[in-house]
């Protein structure tokens, strides 16, 4: 029997594992398990070679437990190891230092064990003392038992072992108890190993017998060792491809469609992706793509291996030029990880423009479930949308779709305004848009439909990349005024009338939460409706933008600023109008006049200092000119509030807009009774 110590510069290693591994404790079994796959397959090769004459046998890895003597045991039938092999792989662990090791990967075990090959010593994480017994391949070689409980010393002695190959006996320690139960190995097994090229065997085999779940004699193998996505594309039908979906997927709707990835140069990379049903969008769910390193599980946190749209959706991505232990800050600087990315993005994008071409009905059929995709690639890969505005579709409130250039072309005649700039008018929402809607199919618009919760981001980032191309909500203005091809008519009232209007509608505004008014007059058709309520398309975009970026707050506590544009064409705000002057005439126009003086007045004076550099004290005249506004809107808001017809055209106007609400709308109903009773 041989002593020594376990060549590292640090004092003592294992401390350091035990503190700064704990929180991944668990990849232990994957890295053992990992080391025997790989004895296992070295061995294989070895014989293919001719390296190796004797017979392989069984060619498997088996975990095993001993609750009794408190230990948990990894064994195979590789290449195994000599007392040579294990002073030069086990023995010799180089540091360049305890402080910079400290520092640099304190942060991550993965990190850790990847950078300083210390997968067989992630052991020490759960273990109070591990033993290795090993028996080498080469003729000749003795068996050889290898024991360290936790500190620099080891022991190494020779002993007889009849099979090729490494047993790793872990004496778990008091805190790890767990890694002694079944169902929690075989938990770990599962997410880990499921797919691993070699048979791992975990237990047994149970069927129900007597009211409960007892082992049988046959061995349970816990892998698949030959995946779906090692194999080739044209050995494998729908069925294969839908059956491996949901053994990832437990629980999941079919999904639309796959892409099987395949390439081996200029690196290595294997996999499957789904596309799967997003039923609405708080059913999106990211990390649902698993990350494999030849066939070994390494993390379902891919962000910066697949693109960032990627992300929503399923499957798997296996590549050797992945190292099998990173920490994601790795991953989201390896230049060779990005090649990944951007080479996984084409294809996606190869695919989905094959779709489209080969069969337009189908892509349009699934274009709903998978637009969300496309929308988010769009805006976060610039790459992918050069590809996507090929194939990327807009959708009309008929269920008729586009292509960019299609729409373009449909709309060009009749949807260009008075600048040369092409609107696209859009709804929101179908339902609650429906009156504006009809209102714009009736000039002969088409309107979109852009309901995703992507499509607020969508509709800047089309603005930004079409030439001369605006949205406008069809909500955002008067049909007439949506797409501007010249001017606009003249209200047709005189100024006074204009006073005496302005106030006489927006005094009967109810109070709304949040919201404000301005009230405006248009000449509009006689059979368009008596008033309309419109809200801007640039504020609008502000808050809903606010409320998805917290950095846009400032624009998310500001109120709903709206726009009453009343039609001074329509026979109703005709009669209300004259019947308003007629009755306020008398009274209202020396106010009228008397502080159209006092304002001329007022500039005048402000002129005259501004020639002269001085400052004009008309505070005398602004205080008389808010008095006597003061009285003119008393007298006109009086005589508003004995007008039903006025606060009717002001509530149909909010009620088609959604705005009518709670006790303003009760007033309403009640009042639409009175006006039909009379």
């Amino acid at each position: 029997m041989t002593t020594g110590k376990i060549g590292v510069t640090t004092e003592n290693i294992f401390p350091v594992i035990k503190k700064f591994l704990y929180s991944d404790h668990e990849i232990f079994l994957r890295e053992l398990v990992s080391n025997a796959i790989d004895a296992t397959q070295k061995l294989k090769t070895l014989s293919s070679f001719g390296e190796y004459k004797g017979e392989l046998g069984e060619m498997d890895v088996r975990v095993s437990i001993d609750k009794e003597a408190g230990t948990l045991t990894v064994s195979d039938h590789g290449i195994g190891m000599d007392a040579e092999d294990i002073d030069k792989y086990i023995n010799q662990i180089a540091f360049s230092g305890a402080e910079e090791f400290l520092q640099k990967y304190k942060d991550t075990a993965n990190s850790i064990i990847g950078h300083f090959g210390l997968g067989f010593y992630s052991a020490f994480m759960v273990s109070k003392k591990v033993v290795i017994r090993s028996l080498s391949y080469k003729e000749g070689a003795k068996g050889v038992e290898w024991s360290c409980d936790g500190n620099p010393e080891y022991e190494m002695k020779e002993i007889d072992k009849e099979h090729r190959g490494t047993d790793i006996i872990l004496y778990i320690d008091d805190d790890n108890k767990e890694f002694l139960e079944q169902a929690r190995i075989d938990t770990l097994l599962k997410k880990y190993c499921r797919f691993l090229p070699v048979p791992v065997i975990s237990g047994k085999e149970q069927e129900w017998k007597d009211g409960k779940y007892v082992d049988t004699e046959k061995d349970k193998v816990i892998n698949a060792t030959e995946p779906l996505w090692t194999k080739k594309p044209s050995e494998l039908t729908d069925a294969d491809y839908l059956k491996f979906y949901h053994e990832l997927m437990p629980g999941q709707e079919d999904p639309m469609f796959w892409i099987h990835l395949n390439v081996d140069y200029p690196f290595t990379l294997t996999g499957i992706l789904y596309f799967p049903k997003i039923k609405s969008n708080i059913d999106i769910q990211k990390n649902r793509i698993q990350l494999y390193c030849n066939q070994v599980y390494v993390t379902d946190q891919v962000e910066g291996v697949v693109p960032e749209f990627m992300t929503l959706m399923q499957g798997v991505i296996d590549s050797p030029d992945i190292p099998l232990n990173v920490s994601r800050s790795y991953l989201q600087a390896d230049q060779q990880v990005k090649k990944i990315s951007g080479y996984i993005s084409k294809k996606v994008a190869e695919k989905l423009d094959k779709m489209f071409k080969e069969d337009r009905k189908g892509f349009e059929e699934k274009w709903d479930d998978i637009k969300i995709f496309i929308e988010y690639g769009m805006l976060t890969d610039e790459k992918f949308y050069e590809s996507a505005k090929n194939f990327f579709l807009l959708k009309d409130t008929e269920g008729k779709y586009f292509t960019l250039e299609e729409y373009r072309t449909l709309t060009e005649a009749n949807q260009t305004d008075k600048e040369g700039t092409l609107v696209w008018l859009y709804t929101s929402d179908p339902t609650a848009q429906y009156s504006y809607i009809k209102a714009a199919e009736e000039k002969g618009y088409t309107v979109l439909e852009m309901t995703g919760q992507l499509d607020p981001h969508v509709v800047g980032m089309l603005e930004s990349k079409l030439d001369k191309v605006t949205f406008v909500r069809v909500d955002a203005d008067i049909p007439d005024r949506l797409i501007r091809k010249g001017d606009s008519q003249e209200a047709g009232l005189t100024p006074l009338q204009n006073d005496i209007a302005t106030t006489l509608f927006r005094s009967q505004i109810p109070d709304l939460e949040k919201a404000q008014f301005i009230v405006s007059f248009d000449a509009l058709s006689g059979n368009d409706a008596p008033a309309t309520v419109t809200q801007a398309e640039f504020m609008r975009r502000m808050k809903e933008m606010a409320s998805m970026q917290p950095g846009m707050s400032f624009y998310g506590e500001m109120p709903d600023s709206y726009t009453l544009m009343v039609n001074t064409s329509q026979n109703v705000v005709k009669g209300i109008i004259d019947s308003a002057t007629a009755a306020l005439e008398k009274e209202v126009e020396p106010l009228h006049n008397e502080i159209e003086t006092l304002n001329n007045e007022i500039s005048a004076a402000r002129k005259e200092a501004e020639e002269k550099k001085e400052t004009a004290d008309t505070s005398e005249k602004e205080k008389k000119v808010g008095e006597l506004r003061a009285q003119e809107e008393k007298l006109i808001s009086d005589y508003a509030a004995t007008q039903p017809k006025v606060k009717q055209v002001i509530d149909l106007a909010l009620l088609r807009s959604h705005l009518l609400k709670g006790e303003a709308l009760n007033a309403f109903i009640r009042r639409s009774v009175e006006l039909m009773e009379k």
